[in-house]
């Protein structure tokens, strides 16, 4: 697909550093007339990417409607449109609403995804999310707030199946985020990670267990904009290497011994 085009682009810009935005990405922010930013997220540094003519609209002080009427405006006037979303969009984008408009009025758009905070937290910890004999499933939830939640998708619910899980939006609710949790199975010395701000300069890491780490998250001062992480995927006491590179293991591509 052309960058020069009249449409609509979903671009994830990343986390935060503004080298973790995908090259495809950076071309379509290069080249756009119009940007609709989440600037209550996103890095400003970001938006250096785009033309000196460039139009930039900031969607935190915009409602739905003005979004989609300046996005359906711009590109029946020719333009090329970046809708700039923090992370990857797919994930609490609100992106679905978006794309149901644009499919309405007949709107080209195309998505251009991103790296989730998810990814860079995991990168910051230096951690592999999904062990052998630990954990191989992530689950990526949220506690309810003003977006309801349905009730077997709870905090407690998904806490029963004792996997590695990433909360989103929870640690303004971290006091309740971690009752959901025990209740849900896990023990008071599971390992627990909040991550500020992931690949930012100002990203802080907070570790402890669900014993501790309400205390540690208000000592440092940290009501949002930061991942939960919760499993032994964090502190594994041993766990088994992977079949993958085991030289006794025969795959399509080689031959074990």
């Amino acid at each position: 697909m052309g960058y020069d085009m009249s449409k609509v682009v979903f671009i994830g810009a990343g986390p935060g550093d503004p080298e973790l935005i995908t090259i495809k990405g950076k071309k379509f922010l290069e080249k756009a007339d119009v940007v609709i930013y989440t600037g209550s997220l996103l890095n400003p540094e970001i938006l250096k990417f785009t033309k000196p003519d460039a139009k930039l609209y900031d969607s935190a002080i915009m409602d739905r409607e003005e979004i989609l009427r300046i996005m359906a405006k711009a590109v029946k006037e020719g333009k090329l449109v970046a809708r700039v979303h923090d992370g990857d969009p797919s994930i609490y984008g609100a992106l679905q609403e978006q794309l149901d408009f644009l499919e309405k009025e007949e709107i080209e758009y195309e998505i251009v995804p991103g790296v989730s905070s998810l990814f860079a937290a995991a990168a910051s910890l230096k951690k592999e999310l999904t062990l052998p004999n630990i954990s191989q499933t992530v689950i990526i939830t949220r506690p309810k707030g003003m977006t309801p939640v349905p009730e077997h998708e709870s905090i407690r619910e998904l806490a029963k199946h004792r996997t590695t899980m990433v909360i989103f939006l929870g640690v303004q609710h971290m006091d309740s985020v971690i009752k959901e949790i025990e209740q849900g199975g896990y023990s008071k010395d599971t390992p627990i990670a909040v991550v500020y701000r992931a690949s930012w300069q100002e990203e802080k890491i907070i570790k402890g267990t669900l014993s501790d780490i309400v205390e540690k998250v208000k000592e440092a001062g940290i009501k949002k904009t930061a991942l939960i992480i919760v499993g032994e995927i964090l502190n594994p006491k041993a766990y088994d290497y992977s079949k993958l590179y085991d030289s006794s293991f025969t795959h399509g591509y080689r031959k074990g011994r």
